[in-house]
């Protein structure tokens, strides 16, 4: 019997794969560096964790609402909309289980297939994958280095939007590149969007995650609430990566169809996570202000290795938990063939494990220099000197 052809359409979370061969490595003996998941050693904090025990001993374990339970749409919509200055009605939000859900179903929404949707490269690969396997065209855009770190290629974004587009995914405070757009780049979006009557996905996940400086919001922007739906998590905020919760804030006829689709896949989200994240939003935030205090740190230590390593070099991040130094002159050092080799290599020869840009997207024309990403967000202080020292020790070595 055949499978449906559209399965051949659909990609993954490349990540993971690094994560297998990583295990592979650690269980024949070996020390392995975490440096290839976004996933967070630190744990959920105990007065949320309390607030989802109580909730299952006081028997919210049953279905629920398919947008979400009012008291969780209420917090969201107060949180979320004083964060960004914008007014937001409960009615528009709509909780999902985590922020993957937010991608499909504004693809779902607004995307017919053989339509155009623009996605970032290197960007999250889920965009990529869920364009193509609803039948739609995804059309990359890139990002440029400079004196920051990254900016977006916004010539090659202007020249690819066509009177087939229909949307643009924009993820500012980027994974895996932690680039933050510019009040000039994200008013040029905006300005994108207006002009040619996109709809906008805004991807913030990391909206908080970020150590110096404040983030805007797209659809905070004029004419922009009516056409954004912003993506919201509590993986990252919160350490709440397994918890699967998450929102999406949408124009109101967007959101009643979210909520049909909600109640089309999983029915709901589990009921008594959404109580915790009640608790997350509006109890104490001093575990927020110091796990940021502890991946700060983190950063620091990990930039400073990098750009101690010949042939490795990085700009200091104000957000995210990513590192995505140019790493050409330490592939061709080691004598590899390309960024591939350096990064199996790596592995084998120091135990760092990690992502590269390959992992993100379709590398795009004219791209000649070699990306790698580490993720500081799932390994200590030590073990972050310890693993980055003896990737420095090898390729100075080389």
């Amino acid at each position: 019997m055949a499978l449906a052809q559209r399965l051949s359409r659909l990609g993954t979370e490349t990540a993971f794969a690094v994560a297998l061969a990583a295990a592979d490595w650690k269980a024949r003996g070996n020390t392995v560096y975490p440096f290839h998941l976004g996933d967070l050693d630190i744990p959920t904090a105990p007065h949320i964790v309390e607030a989802m025990n109580r909730a299952i001993a006081d028997g919210k374990t049953g279905y629920c609402p398919g947008a979400g339970i009012p008291e969780l749409r209420e917090a969201l919509a107060e949180d979320i909309g004083g964060m960004r200055d914008l007014s937001i009605d409960p009615a528009q939000v709509v909780v999902m289980t985590g922020g993957k859900p937010v991608i499909t179903k504004f693809i779902q929404t607004v995307m017919d297939p053989g339509r155009e949707v623009l996605y970032p490269s290197p960007g999250f690969p889920i965009y990529e994958s869920q364009i193509e396997y609803h039948g739609g065209v995804g059309v990359p855009y890139g990002y440029l280095p400079d004196e920051s770190g990254f900016r977006i290629d916004l010539d090659r974004l202007r020249d690819s939007i066509t009177p087939n587009t229909v949307a643009i995914i924009y993820n500012d405070l980027q994974n895996p590149i932690s680039a933050e757009s510019s009040d000039a780049e994200r008013e040029e979006i905006a300005r994108l969007a207006r002009e040619h009557d996109l709809w906008v996905l805004s991807d913030e996940a990391y909206f908080e995650m970020r150590y110096e400086g404040t983030s805007t919001s797209i659809a905070s922007l004029p004419g922009m609430a009516e056409r954004t739906v912003i993506l919201y998590t509590f993986s990252k905020k919160f350490a709440m990566t397994g918890s699967r919760l998450g929102c999406a804030v949408a124009p109101a006829e967007v959101a009643k169809v979210f909520s049909t689709l909600n109640t089309n896949d999983e029915s709901c989200t589990t009921h008594y996570v959404q109580w915790a994240g009640i608790e997350a939003l509006r109890g104490t935030q001093e575990p927020v202000r110091q796990m940021l205090d502890t991946l700060r740190e983190r950063r620091d230590v990990a930039c400073d290795l990098v750009n101690a390593t010949p042939g490795m070099s990085v700009r200091t991040p104000q957000s995210t938990f990513y590192l995505f130094p140019d790493v050409t002159e330490a592939v061709s050092r080691v004598g590899a063939g390309n960024v591939a080799e350096f990064a199996e290599r790596a592995l084998h020869e120091t135990g760092v494990s990690f992502c590269t840009r390959h992992h993100f997207g379709r590398p795009l024309p004219g791209e000649d220099r070699a990306y790698i990403r580490l993720a500081y967000s799932g390994i200590g202080v030590e073990a972050i000197r310890e693993g980055l020292g003896r990737l420095q020790d090898w390729v100075e070595s080389a």
